[in-house]
């Protein structure tokens, strides 16, 4: 029962959106926003290698694929436990009845990962909050004494901003830890899905994390990270277009 129900979650998960994005995908990027955005993704990944590590920790988002990529990262011996974080966030607002955290459970119980290798934290709704409310759930499950190595698990062009943030948010000593950071390996190109919207759609978020990057080492968010002026460059080209600044307090 279990299995058919996941599986109807799945289903539901990957069609349900399917009318809005292909409305979406009507609308073409220019090759020159291309160019710009494909420098800034690049810039976002890291490019780490997944090695055997303590926990796998998944911060939620609006791409089930981050699931289905993190659970495979698990089922390939990467790690022995796998922590799901998140509530609901500005890309899951209205769009699942579960948390982010508990649809993410749903996918990996669906792959084969056992239940009880699975950890949830349910009340995250940024991403800073991912880092720190997970910390507490590791320390409540007494697994922090031990714990030398993690991977952070998000989208591909989040995968800087998650980086800096858990240097930052971390409430013990990051520095301590062997963090690696991956996500699917999607190219940009290839990302637009029914979940994450159209070509613009993806960008649009990706100008919304450039912008925080820069911005929230300020605020005490993030540890600071070298933005190379060819990205800042493109990320000042898509902002003057006004078409990609939906994610971008203005």
């Amino acid at each position: 029962m279990m299995r058919r129900a996941n599986g109807l979650v799945m289903r539901s998960l990957r069609y349900g959106h399917v009318r809005l994005w292909k409305m979406f995908c009507n609308n073409p990027v220019p090759d020159k926003d291309l160019t710009a955005a494909q420098t800034i993704w690049d810039y976002m990944i890291l490019n780490h290698t997944p090695r055997k590590s303590d926990i796998i920790l998944v911060l939620g988002n609006h791409d089930v694929r981050t699931a289905d990529y993190a659970s495979n990262l698990f089922l390939d011996g990467k790690a022995d436990c796998l922590l799901f974080s998140g509530k609901v966030g500005v890309l899951t607002r209205g769009k699942w009845r579960k948390t982010e955290a508990e649809i993410f459970r749903d996918i990996a119980l669906t792959k084969g990962v056992p239940e009880e290798r699975i950890l949830l934290e349910l009340q995250a709704t940024n991403t800073g909050e991912n880092v720190a409310f997970s910390y507490d759930v590791l320390e409540a499950k007494n697994l922090l004494e031990n714990l030398k190595s993690i991977i952070l698990v998000q989208m591909p062009h989040m995968e800087r901003r998650v980086y800096a943030t858990f240097m930052k948010q971390w409430t013990g000593d990051p520095t301590k830890l062997d963090v690696t950071v991956t996500s699917p390996p999607i190219p940009l190109r290839k990302y637009p899905n029914p979940d994450v919207g159209s070509l613009k759609a993806v960008i649009t978020v990706m100008m919304g994390c450039m912008y925080r990057l820069k911005v929230y080492p300020e605020t005490g968010f993030q540890i600071y990270q070298h933005i190379p002026d060819v990205v800042w460059d493109s990320y000042l080209s898509l902002l003057r277009s006004g078409k990609y600044n939906g994610h971008i307090p203005l």
